[in-house]
């Protein structure tokens, strides 16, 4: 015989999601009615995850079968959403549609030619894109454009400073605010308000993308401009070594804890070609950054290799995407604009849905998971 006695040994091995305790023993099953071999529960769970219920439904319907029980009714009561909270980030810039910030762990890994070859790839595929050099200790932006001997004009008003263009790309950059090889002794105080001073007193036009090349590390200058505009994505630029891996690890680290969806790994100088016979051998080895990709749930956006035509473009001002498109590097450079392209799509849909109400909001209870 069926007792209310047996179907709450039988609860008693539900486990909750997630955790190592039963249901029965968190005191969630509020009810029981057995009439007639029909059976009632009531439950009052603190996950308003639909995810969590349903798992719960499902082991609660096969164990309470099992018991030759075939006419049951179990009701979930789970807490209201809550509403979404209003976005606290700030943004300088809201002509902008997104904000792509291209970081790196450590120095000398090719952030620089990866934005502006980056930015150059966008804008060939019909976006209107920017490129702000954030980097103020080392800008090298302006040599790799051409545009190093170059200074922007100003506006009508005398305010606002009008962006540099080239290859179809707008840019400014302190690069060529200063004098060539003038060093900048800044504390972080006046790094972080000239970051801001670039978004707000510049005449950035109703841009589809600002690539962003940020200084190596995770500083002032990250956190600056993460309360200053709203990433829509973080690209880390890493080598296949292995201490370029650890600082590039830090830097995924940063996306997370800046709230900043991660769009992805390049793995640059993946391998080396040879210019005098078009052979590969990986000088610093090659596909070490999936490992890294794979630990933040995120996916590697091109593998660009060692090629000196890079080094060449980026030194005279002749970015290989624009020069050389049949080359594997540009190829390579457009592959991943192409994936950061769909990324923000995604994001984009991402916001609208979370602006409709659509999107479930995560708990932060040890429960609520």
């Amino acid at each position: 015989m069926i007792t209310q006695d047996k179907i709450l040994e039988v609860l008693k091995t539900v486990i909750y999601p997630n955790f190592e305790k039963d249901i029965v023993s968190f005191g969630f099953v509020k009810n029981i009615t057995l009439h007639e071999d029909k059976l009632s529960l009531f439950l009052d769970i603190p996950s308003s995850n639909p995810e969590v219920a349903g798992l719960l439904e499902k082991e609660i319907e096969t164990k309470v079968a099992k018991l030759g029980i075939l006419s049951f009714h179990i009701d979930i009561k789970t807490p209201p959403k809550p509403e979404p909270k209003a976005s606290t980030t700030k943004n300088l810039a809201p002509q902008i549609k997104h904000f792509v910030m291209v970081s790196s762990g450590k120095g000398g890994v090719g952030k620089s030619t990866t934005s502006a070859n980056l930015a150059i790839a966008l804008a060939q595929q019909g976006k209107r894109v920017g490129l702000l050099d954030a980097d103020v200790y080392g800008p090298n932006i302006p040599r790799m454009l051409g545009l190093n001997t170059a200074k922007p004009n100003v506006d009508s008003s005398g305010k606002r400073l009008i962006p540099l263009k080239a290859f179809g790309v707008e840019m400014m950059s302190m690069g060529v605010l200063y004098e060539e090889g003038q060093s900048l002794i800044w504390r972080g105080p006046m790094l972080m308000r000239a970051i801001e001073q670039m978004l707000t007193d510049v005449l950035w036009s109703e841009l589809d993308i600002l690539v962003i090349d940020m200084p190596p590390g995770t500083g002032d200058a990250q956190l600056s401009l993460a309360q200053s505009v709203p990433v829509s994505a973080g690209i880390t630029v890493t080598t296949p070594q292995q201490v370029s891996l650890d600082d590039s690890s830090r830097s995924l680290d940063m996306f997370v804890k800046l709230h900043i969806p991660i769009g992805g790994v390049i793995e640059n100088m993946s391998g080396f070609i040879c210019p005098s016979c078009g052979g590969e051998s990986d000088i610093f080895g090659k596909g070490s950054a999936k490992i890294l990709a794979d630990k933040y749930n995120t996916s590697i956006l091109a593998q660009i290799p060692l090629e000196p035509k890079v080094r060449e473009g980026g030194d005279s001002g002749k970015p290989i995407v624009f020069f050389d498109p049949s080359s594997v590097s540009a190829k390579a450079y457009v592959k991943a604009a192409l994936s950061i392209m769909e990324f923000l799509q995604k994001v984009t849909e991402e916001k609208l849905a979370d602006n409709k109400n659509i999107q479930p909001t995560q708990d932060n209870s040890a429960l609520h998971s």
